[in-house]
């Protein structure tokens, strides 16, 4: 398994880059956002842009900051007792997902649980409305107590779209009530209060899609022109054996505007390993537009945006991130996993990790360069039989749990349409002739966030990682001796990385390791820092803060 590995890395390694100089990827986030209705310096969406590289522009922004005697602390918002939804700022408002446990709504006191998604004003961190998602009566195998709204929104014009715990695409108007207004077609909100949202219209994906939600619904919308692309959280039951809705979409896109459905794709299927919680990206490579999800199976699959004209997917093509011995396991002990962060694209390539729910544990990860102008199934390795016969991609759940079963001769062979561009593990930085535990590439939860050909992600053991964008070679790692459930943030010369501990690290942007500060949040920072408009934004599980220099 290794030896294929390693033959296909190096056969990739020889092959082109696919352009001649790096990317400026802030350059190109900010000529995205001037075409969208929100500030040039507004972030509104996960990651800031459909190629989810968090890079915004800005200086000045502060390196150090003390919660509790209020330094470089602009001010801060309760939010509830969970928050894990990364924040997004658009047209001098910021919305963030989190639980009801504050209980700004008078007909919603803290008791009782929801899903929320709260508007604050962006200058002062005043309350402005909530909306609030009621818990599914099916329980925690669909909807799981506290965990409130996991993902972000995104914000265009007047419009808000986000994805309820309760497994609904949701549109709301970004001046909820107060506008004295009820934005239609959907008028049948309890009530017009104006602390709480107008819902433009909804979508349930449960209902009309037959989709089964494994503990939670989380997808961060990506949006091009006027289609919004979704990822279903289709999974597991409460055995995480049995898949209810095997043939229900993992993978749809939606008119942004109506609500309607243009196309479906039910791809993994019956190979689900556990759930779907990751988010689409959008790219446009070789003059080819795609979006990009990374799947439940372990597999990323690119699509054609526009599907195939009869309400159905156009696959691009699709790449195992796992080596097909990997044998998947809920024990905590498993060596196969899925996608739970979202893939992002840089200089015309496409960089993911793999990841699983914290709560199974730690384990082993990858860290994949895919070259997204090839087509087909572009893996770095094939399954063949005893005979040498490949064993094709089969859909109907028999191989769900190991690709290859070596006690009948089954093998692997490099892949000679593999679009490998290169595969981490880890790397002896040392010299001690072993991967250490910082060296080691574990599951991850994050997306990875790369400038000047730097590549940063954190994985979930605590592990932050730099490589080479290019070639996957490992300039540095740092271990935070806390998980990590979030992302990296590169910005004004600096990279900030938030634990479970609370604490969140300021990094110097460069090849060679030089901690800046670490600054306390006083609690766990679950999501991932974002920049807009200069300041900087971090939440905790039970507060926002935004920290600038006064």
């Amino acid at each position: 398994m290794r030896s294929t590995f390693a033959l296909a890395a190096l056969c990739a390694a020889l092959v082109p880059s696919l352009s001649s100089a790096a990317e400026d990827p802030t350059a190109s986030l900010l000529s995205e956002i001037q075409t969208r209705k929100v500030g040039a310096k507004d972030w509104p969406m996960l990651g800031g842009w459909t190629h989810r590289n968090n890079t915004p522009d800005a200086a000045g922004i502060p390196e150090k900051w003390n919660i509790k005697k209020g330094e470089n602390i602009l001010w801060s918002a309760p939010l509830g007792s969970q928050t894990y939804g990364n924040a997004v700022v658009a047209n001098g408002k910021i919305y963030v997902g989190t639980n009801n446990y504050n209980g700004y709504l008078k007909r919603y006191p803290k008791n009782v649980d929801l899903g929320a998604l709260v508007c604050f004003e962006e200058k002062t961190g005043k309350f402005l409305w909530q909306h609030s998602s009621q818990k599914l009566p099916t329980g925690l195998v669909h909807d799981w107590p506290d965990q409130g709204i996991c993902c972000s929104p995104f914000c265009d014009g007047d419009r808000v779209w986000f994805v309820s715990s309760r497994g609904e695409v949701v549109c709301l108007d970004a001046e909820g009530f107060q506008d004295n207004e009820n934005d239609s077609p959907f008028t049948a909100e309890e009530n017009e209060n104006k602390d709480e949202a107008d819902v433009v219209w909804k979508f349930d994906m449960m209902g009309q899609l037959g989709i089964s939600q494994h503990n939670m619904c989380s997808c961060s919308l990506t949006c091009f022109g006027n289609v919004l692309y979704v990822c279903t959280s289709n999974g597991v039951d409460e055995s995480h054996v049995n898949i209810p809705s095997p043939n229900a979409p993992s993978f749809f896109a939606l008119d942004r505007n109506t609500g309607t459905v243009l196309w479906t794709d039910s791809t993994p299927g019956k190979n689900i390993l556990h759930g779907q919680w990751s988010s689409p990206a959008y790219a446009e490579v070789g003059g080819q537009a795609q979006v990009i999800f990374g799947a439940g199976d372990g597999w990323v699959y690119s699509f054609d945006p526009v599907g195939d004209g009869a309400g159905k997917s156009k696959l691009l093509w699709k790449f195992d991130c796992n080596p097909k011995a990997a044998k998947y396991s809920v024990s905590g002990k498993s060596e196969r996993n899925h996608i739970i962060g979202t893939p992002s694209i840089y200089d015309n390539k496409v960089y993911v990790a793999v990841g699983e729910d914290p709560e199974h544990g730690e384990g082993n990860g990858h860290l994949w360069c895919i070259d997204p102008t090839k087509r087909g199934d572009v893996s770095a390795e094939l399954a063949v039989d005893k005979d040498g016969k490949e064993i094709t991609d089969a859909r109907d759940g028999s191989r769900r749990l190991q690709a290859i079963n070596p006690e009948n001769g089954e093998k692997t062979i490099p892949n000679p349409n593999s679009a490998a561009i290169w595969h981490f593990t880890g790397e002896d930085l040392n010299g001690n002739k072993k991967i250490d535990f910082e060296e080691e590439m574990h599951r991850s939860m994050g997306t990875c966030a790369i400038k000047d050909d730097l590549l940063y992600v954190v994985d979930s053991s605590g592990a932050i990682h730099c490589v080479d964008a290019q070639s996957g070679k490992a300039y540095w790692n740092y271990d935070m001796f806390a998980a990590s459930w979030g992302s990296p943030l590169i910005v004004d010369g600096k990279v900030y990385c938030g634990d479970e501990d609370g604490d969140v690290i300021v990094i110097k942007h460069g090849k060679e390791f030089e901690e800046i500060a670490t600054n306390s949040c006083g609690n766990s920072v679950y999501s991932t820092p974002i920049v807009a408009n200069g300041v900087l934004y971090i939440s905790n599980k039970t507060t926002l803060f935004a920290i600038g220099k006064k």
